[in-house]
């Protein structure tokens, strides 16, 4: 995934897929890889930390997630692939509802990971020109 605090801030706005690519790349690390856990190589980010606000904090995390789905309908993926990613967030969304122990479940289950992958499955496909290597 490219250094997001190193990227021109111009290369985030646009509707080409590549702008696309790093908005969500963006936005998933924000919500599930922002942090590391002391003593750990675990990452955790604002969705696990939203979870700890009783219900309201589980609505924004969902809130947040659903930007990728929306993402996703912009680049015009089935409409399957977006209700699978519609289900990891209500699935989620359940599990954060839990006070206190909802981020638990959330700190392993990663709907906005899972979800990433969709949508960067669909962009290697139909966008290959967006494809970016990791390292």
């Amino acid at each position: 995934m490219a250094d997001v605090n190193r990227l021109n801030p111009g290369e985030f706005i646009g509707a080409d897929p590549t702008a696309v690519r790093r908005r969500i790349e963006a936005m998933e690390r924000l919500l599930e890889g922002l942090f590391t856990l002391p003593g750990t190589n675990r990452k955790f980010g604002l969705d696990v930390i939203l979870d700890l606000i009783p219900v309201g904090g589980s609505v924004i995390a969902a809130a947040m997630g659903s930007y990728l789905a929306w993402e996703a309908r912009n680049l015009g993926m089935p409409k399957s692939t977006i209700v699978r990613m519609a289900g990891n967030i209500g699935f989620d969304a359940l599990l954060g509802a839990i006070p206190w122990v909802g981020a638990i479940p959330d700190f392993f289950f990663r709907s906005n990971t899972r979800n990433l992958k969709m949508i960067k499955k669909h962009l290697d496909r139909h966008h290959p020109g967006t494809v970016t290597l990791e390292g």
